[in-house]
């Protein structure tokens, strides 16, 4: 699920800022910059952030800036060298178009600003990033959740249209058999010249009927409708099950136009697909 979380934490004399950002994806996906200083702590951090985001493709970046006006901070013109040329390789090899913003472009490698003091780093600027990386993950959580609930109201009315849709295919039933009762009928009297058993005919409408019979998938249709409601009202992590249910719930409907020999019914059908393929495109998004 999509999301973006945002924390800058202050200490006397640096800021220390964390931003992740979230896109859907069916794994963990994560791209993690640092700042120099904080690269010992990288694996750290990245287990924390896969334990708590769990999935997605992630974009974090965790940055130290200085606050201190004395400081001697210049460009690292032999990094940005190097980095231009192996673009300009790069675009050469592969025949790609030179970048038209190369300020913009050079100054997101990492590394391209160096300072002429010494960088320590403390136990409290490690504290205090991984305070940072917390917090933003906690508002980036919060921006899924609210994500989450909107989700939760589309499918419940998509679930809703369904079962409506599924309530008002018995008015068409009756209609229906007599439909096929007098089609085989007809299309027998069109027949110069042909007898038949009357009684053997009855029996093998019966039976033709029966195979016709739709009661078995509108039971099962409903019983997958309650099911996703139940399990979107579980414990988190449901987003697979849900995908299963509602392909258990694209046979049952396929089936019913399949058995349905009925316009209106046929029609229904369609809608129910379409309210179906919505709810599949959306279980893509959760978790």
């Amino acid at each position: 699920m999509t999301g973006f979380g945002k924390s800058t934490v202050e200490l006397p004399n640096k800021k220390i800022t964390a931003e992740l950002k979230s896109l859907n994806s069916k794994q963990l996906d994560l791209s993690l910059r640092l700042s120099s200083q904080l690269r010992e702590k990288e694996m750290d951090m990245r287990n924390a952030i896969s334990h708590t985001l769990e999935r997605g493709k992630i974009e974090a970046s965790i940055y130290v800036e200085s606050v201190q006006t004395d400081t001697s901070v210049n460009f690292n013109i032999p990094l940005l060298k190097q980095y231009k040329v192996q673009i300009e390789e790069m675009a050469k090899e592969l025949n790609l178009p030179q970048p038209q913003d190369w300020y913009q472009l050079l100054m997101r490698f990492p590394d391209v600003m160096k300072s002429d003091t010494t960088a320590e780093v403390d136990e409290s600027e490690f504290t205090a990033a991984e305070q940072a990386l917390t917090d933003a993950m906690t508002a980036l959580i919060n921006h899924r959740r609210a994500e989450g609930h909107k989700l939760e109201e589309f499918f419940t009315l998509k679930i809703h249209n369904i079962r409506t849709l599924l309530q008002s295919v018995p008015k068409y039933e009756v209609e229906r058999v007599e439909k096929i009762r007098g089609r085989i009928i007809d299309n027998l009297a069109a027949l110069p010249q042909v007898e038949y058993d009357r009684a053997r005919l009855e029996q093998e409408m019966i039976f033709y009927i029966e195979k016709l019979d739709i009661t078995e998938e509108k039971q099962r249709l409903n019983q997958h409708l309650n099911y996703f409601m139940e399990t979107m009202s579980a414990q988190p992590g449901q987003g697979k099950k849900l995908g299963f249910i509602s392909q258990e719930m694209g046979r049952e409907i396929n089936t019913l136009g399949s058995k349905s020999n009925h316009a209106e019914m046929q029609k229904i059908v369609v809608r129910m697909k379409d309210e179906l393929e919505q709810i599949k495109e959306q279980v893509l998004n959760v978790l």
